[in-house]
């Protein structure tokens, strides 16, 4: 063994006495032309959409969506293939993404995506990385085709004029709009915000005093008993409560908050005549005289309809408020503007009362990569920083606005 080793280091550290100088440097050269030839022709043959497809994984759940849109087949005649959009036309790039891609050839290798139902679970994570990838290099393989500095503004319609000059003038990003555009988009439904992640922590770390005011962080479950096994309805991030009382991993909070005397009244809002969810109950408890005492009742001049103001006390899970509500607005505020501004200037919070913003919200958020909890924080956060705050407690003080739903 020890000659063994003694004979390759020779090999390899000694100078030839039997091979002349220009002998080893033309073979060195010739090998190097040979193993460059043959990096390039696997670079070019991993490049082409023939490759792309060949596994069932890409086949059949990537090419039947790429064949239904306009990247396809076209009036023109000129398609994009799988390379031109998801390799960098840049040598290093490309490197780089094609070290990157072993984790989608991974993936098929063991199954992860191997079946549909399990490639449409993952595919969020597929499409997140991708969306981060052309967000970071401003969309440049889209860019290769579609670049501003080519575009005829006036040709295009009034409304896409204004959105792709606005969008020129900060040199966009093109998948800050176009998401799913060869592609369908994932299900959002299984995405996370990871801010919520921090608000949980510092929940869990939170100094809860009984009879103190204190802020949801998530939404929680609400239970008619302390081993919480009742469920009987969930409330609403960045709802107000006062803790009670706290046992074990249980706390029974006091709910003060408003209803619409109509029906089963099972929706709770915190403020009279707005409808900022706060809330829901199951049908039979918020009829229950005896769980639900109604403090006050007066008529919205708007509607004519009544309005409760109650209060009620239920258990739910500790460890998911806060002292101040401004670490959740703080989510909400910076999630509004990341998600609603890459279109469009997003009109502030104040442009709109309260009971207008749900319906102009939910006609927005499907633009957006909103999961649904992130949706549901930004909502309530332009409720209680919209128009009605405005003009009667300030622009920018919701907690102070909070405080007058309580009794």
């Amino acid at each position: 063994m020890r000659n063994l080793l003694r004979s390759l280091r020779d090999l390899f550290l000694k100078p030839s006495v039997r091979i002349g100088l220009g002998v080893l440097v033309t073979g060195g050269f010739i090998a190097g032309v040979l193993a460059w030839q043959g990096f390039n022709t696997a670079m070019e043959a991993t490049n082409k959409e023939e490759f792309c497809i060949s596994c069932h994984t890409m086949h059949d759940n990537l090419l039947p969506e790429l064949q239904k849109t306009v990247h396809w087949n076209n009036r023109t005649g000129v398609r994009a293939r799988c390379p031109d959009c998801h390799v960098p036309h840049n040598f290093t790039d490309k490197v780089a993404r094609k070290m990157q891609a072993s984790r989608e050839v991974w993936g098929h290798l063991v199954g992860t995506i191997g079946t549909r139902e399990k490639f449409k679970e993952h595919r969020i994570v597929l499409a997140q990385r991708e969306w981060a990838r052309f967000s970071a290099n401003g969309s440049k393989e889209c860019r290769a085709c579609h670049d501003y500095k080519d575009m005829d503004f006036d040709k295009m319609r009034p409304a896409s004029q204004v959105a792709m000059r606005k969008a020129a003038e900060r040199n966009q990003s093109c998948v800050d709009c176009h998401k799913g555009i060869a592609h369908q988009l994932p299900e959002m439904k299984g995405a996370r915000n990871p801010a919520f992640d921090t608000l949980v922590s510092s929940a869990a770390g939170q100094s809860v005093d009984t009879g103190k005011d204190y802020f949801l962080v998530v939404p929680q479950d609400l239970y008619a008993d302390e081993g919480m096994t009742k469920r009987i309805g969930s409330i609403e991030v960045a709802t107000q409560v006062k803790v009670l009382e706290t046992k074990g991993d249980a706390q029974r909070v006091e709910l003060a908050l408003w209803r619409k005397n109509k029906g089963y009244a099972r929706v709770w809002y915190s403020h009279f005549g707005l409808n900022i969810t706060s809330a829901i109950l199951d049908k039979d408890v918020a009829q229950d005289e005896g769980f639900v005492k109604v403090l006050d009742t007066k008529e919205d001049p708007m509607t004519g309809l009544e309005w409760q103001q109650v209060t009620a006390t239920a258990w739910m899970r500790k460890g998911s408020v806060l002292d101040s509500v401004e670490p959740v607005w703080s989510i909400a505020r910076a999630s509004y503007s990341s998600s609603c501004s890459v279109c469009h200037r997003q009109p502030d919070e104040a442009h709109f009362d309260a009971n207008t913003w749900p319906g102009l919200f939910g006609g927005m958020v499907g633009f957006t990569s909103m999961d649904d909890d992130t949706a549901r924080v930004v909502l309530k956060y332009l409720q209680t920083h919209s128009s009605d705050f405005s003009k009667s407690h300030g622009a920018g003080s919701p907690d102070s606005a909070l405080q007058t739903a309580r009794p």
